[in-house]
């Protein structure tokens, strides 16, 4: 990736945006698509880049600095690959620890109220694998739905998922293409927090 690419697809997002971007890939130094999509957000300078693996190599997660994290963001995103049909074994094991009863849900204030949830994902299949009648049965947004109703749970807002099908088979000119649709999205969810 040269600095030429990266500034093809760091266009300026508007200012002023409160997003924190919870990255889980258990290994983003050979992410061929997660960790440009990493730099894209990166780029931007208005995204808290927060990677779960790199801070929590040990599993051991620092329950009251991820929910001060959590509030102080009014958007937050989770950008993962999709395995085995689910999110990534720290990313649920964070869910499960910071998400908690009276804080993230419960009670008559839970304190993720009102804040946006989004999703970026990759899959190795194609499209067609995840269409009705494909080899994955059902499509990723299904997949997902676990997420929305936390979402629903927590009264966040869940925004529609950006997801990168095929990641294996994206290089060169199809990278930057995702990279560029990544930009575009971020920006939508970002612009819609304030709208």
């Amino acid at each position: 990736m040269t600095a030429s690419d990266v500034n093809k697809v760091s266009n300026t997002l508007p200012l002023g945006r409160n997003c924190l971007l919870v990255v889980a890939h258990p290994r983003l130094d050979r992410s061929a698509v997660n960790a440009p999509l990493v730099e894209t957000a990166q780029a931007s300078g208005l995204i808290e880049i927060h990677d779960l693996y790199e801070t929590y190599p040990d599993y051991q997660i620092d329950i009251a600095s991820e929910q001060a994290r959590l509030l102080s963001h009014e958007v937050i995103g989770l950008q993962f690959p999709l395995f085995w049909y689910s999110i990534p074994a720290l990313l649920k094991e964070w869910f499960d620890l910071v998400w908690l009863h009276g804080f993230a849900y419960g009670g008559t204030s839970p304190k993720l109220s009102g804040k946006r949830l989004f999703c970026a994902v990759s899959t190795g299949g194609d499209s067609a694998s995840y269409a009705p009648g494909g080899h994955n049965g059902y499509s990723v947004e299904e997949f997902l739905r676990p997420l929305e109703r936390t979402a629903a749970l927590c009264r966040m807002e869940w925004l529609p998922p950006h997801i990168l099908h095929d990641a294996p088979q994206l290089r060169g000119p199809r990278l930057a293409e995702a990279r560029e649709g990544y930009r575009t999205y971020l920006n939508s969810a970002l612009e819609r927090h304030h709208a």
